[in-house]
C-alpha cells in the first residue's frame, strides 16, 4: 500500500526489499537465538517428561510383578477385576502426587529465589503451573494403564502355584 502511494507520487522513486517491521525483526539473528534457545529448552522438558513417564511406568511394573501373589490371593478370595485395577491406580495417583506436589513446591521456591534475574516476569504463574500439573498428572495415569492392566488379568491359579 506504502510502495503503491510512493509510487503513484514519484516513479522515479527506487524502493525494493519492502517488508514490515515485524519480519524485520522475526528473522533477525536475535529473533533466531531466542527461537532456538526456545526449541531446545522444549525438547529438554519433552525428554524429561518422556523420562519421567518411563520411570514411573518401571516401578508400577515392578510392584506389580512383585505383588503377583497378593494380586493372586485377592482375586482368588473374589476381588473383580476393577477392583484390582483402581487398586494399582490409586497407588500410582499417590506416588504421582506426592512428586508433582513436590515438584510444584521446589519449583515455586526456585522461583522465587531467582526472582532478581526476571524484569517485568512474574516468578511463577499459576495457570502455567497447573497445566504442568495436569499434563504430568495424566502423563503418569496413562503410564499406570499398562501395569494395572496386567495386574487386573493376572490368573489366580498361577499366581498361587509359582513359589
Amino acid at each position: 500500500m506504502l510502495v503503491k502511494t510512493l509510487r503513484a507520487i514519484n516513479p522515479n522513486l527506487g524502493v525494493y526489499g519492502e517488508s514490515t517491521m515485524t519480519a524485520q525483526l522475526s528473522s533477525s539473528q536475535s529473533a533466531l537465538l531466542h527461537r532456538f534457545s526456545t526449541w531446545l529448552v522444549g525438547g529438554f522438558a519433552a525428554m524429561a517428561l518422556v523420562l519421567g513417564v518411563v520411570g514411573l511406568y518401571g516401578v508400577v511394573a515392578y510392584s506389580v510383578s512383585q505383588r503377583t501373589r497378593e494380586i493372586g490371593v485377592r482375586m482368588a478370595l473374589g476381588a473383580q477385576r476393577g477392583a484390582i485395577h483402581r487398586l494399582i491406580l490409586k497407588e500410582a495417583g499417590w506416588l504421582a502426587g506426592m512428586g508433582i506436589f513436590i515438584g510444584l513446591a521446589c519449583a515455586v521456591a526456585a522461583a522465587n529465589l531467582m526472582r532478581s534475574l526476571l524484569f517485568d516476569v512474574h516468578a511463577w504463574d499459576f495457570s502455567t503451573m497447573a497445566l504442568v500439573a495436569a499434563v504430568l498428572g495424566v502423563s503418569a495415569l496413562l503410564a499406570s494403564l499398562i501395569p494395572a492392566r496386567r495386574a487386573s488379568s493376572v490368573n489366580p491359579v498361577k499366581a498361587l502355584s509359582v513359589e
